[in-house]
């Protein structure tokens, strides 16, 4: 059951078109996104991940945005909780600021701060190989 929410999730994020304004694409994105690091103790730039920001009120799930070091939107990431795939939540409408999605990654995570429930990060990349523009 699980392999099949995933999978779900995965082509949900691929036919995802824009669903923000074209202000997100730069860092900082305009209010009402925060730094995470500002808001839980984590450093500002994430490896594999960016420099996060969220909407407050959207925790736990997100939509977190990622940065890389130019400051350009390079993935939309959501955090799940593992009890919301256990009792087969119904997830769905992953917005994807950055337009086309040409990968998706997802992930288990035993928690950390700001989300420390176990959880699954989706991972919307908005750039070829995402996971390498972040690394360091």
């Amino acid at each position: 059951m699980l392999r099949s929410t995933l999978m779900a999730l995965g082509m949900l994020a691929l036919v995802s078109g824009p669903a923000f304004a074209a202000d997100h694409m730069k860092a900082p994105p305009p209010a009402p996104y925060k730094k995470v690091s500002e808001l839980v103790k984590l450093p500002d730039f994430l490896p594999g991940l960016g420099t996060l920001y969220v909407d407050p009120k959207t925790l736990p799930d997100g939509p977190f945005l990622a940065y890389d070091h130019k400051g350009e939107l390079v993935s939309t990431v959501y955090m799940i909780p593992l009890k919301d795939l256990n009792a087969q939540k119904k997830i769905e409408d992953l917005k994807a600021p950055g337009g086309k999605v040409v990968s998706v990654d997802m992930y288990y995570n035993a928690g950390h701060p700001g989300v420390e429930e176990p959880h699954y990060h989706i991972v919307l990349w908005h750039v070829k190989n995402g996971d390498e523009v972040v690394a360091k």
